[in-house]
């Protein structure tokens, strides 16, 4: 069971008890790191924890965040300009990922704040940031998602992984994902996993 996956409001189950996302971030030092298929942000050491989601009742720490471009997840069947990946682990070892997917328009502010770090990311070395806050990646007011059950979208595309996708669409100004692109790929444009079969898979929206 693979991802990503188109999600396709008519092929959904709309759910109510699913629940708000509970996110509970926190300011945390963090390296930028080029790992070659995306721009990778994470902690750097476990005393700046950066907080955590809870899904089920179960607490997922976050361990970093990513973007691809263009988007993986598609939307109704359109693939939009960039997705962000925040990516968590429980004490289990089971895996969570939260995406939020971007239409151009206006900056984000999160990749206002990392843009000038970005650009000058070496593929050799990390780089320290210092401090940098989760809580700076806005979700919007919307507090509807999509849930399924799928797999990491990088090597090794391990199963099993709980995915929680943003419904409503941020923006993003074409200067950033172009720093983005131009990062990770030295001119190649594009970085993102083609969708995979749904397989019978059920997808869930939560809508209060």
């Amino acid at each position: 069971m693979q991802s990503p996956i188109d999600l396709i409001d008519t092929r959904v189950q709309v759910l109510s008890h699913l629940g708000r996302l509970n996110r509970d971030y926190k300011p945390a030092p963090a390296t930028v790191k080029n790992r070659g298929h995306d721009i990778t942000v994470k902690q750097v050491r476990w005393k700046g924890d950066a907080g955590e989601i809870k899904i089920n009742g179960t607490k997922y720490k976050l361990l970093q965040f990513h973007w691809h471009s263009p988007s993986e997840h598609t939307i109704n069947g359109s693939r939009y300009e960039l997705e962000l990946h925040l990516v968590h682990k429980c004490s289990q070892g089971n895996l969570a990922v939260v995406a939020i997917v971007y239409k151009y328009g206006r900056p984000d502010r999160m990749l206002t704040k990392l843009f000038h770090h970005i650009r000058s990311v070496d593929p050799n070395h990390d780089k320290e940031l210092g401090i940098v806050n989760p809580g700076d990646i806005k979700f919007g007011r919307s507090r509807k998602y999509y849930r399924y059950i799928g797999s990491l979208t990088v090597p090794p595309c391990t199963e099993g992984v709980i995915w929680t996708i943003v419904k409503k669409v941020r923006t993003v100004s074409r200067e950033q994902v172009r720093a983005l692109r131009e990062a990770v790929h030295d001119g190649f444009k594009r970085n993102a996993r083609p969708t995979q079969p749904l397989d019978g898979r059920p997808v869930y929206e939560y809508s209060p």
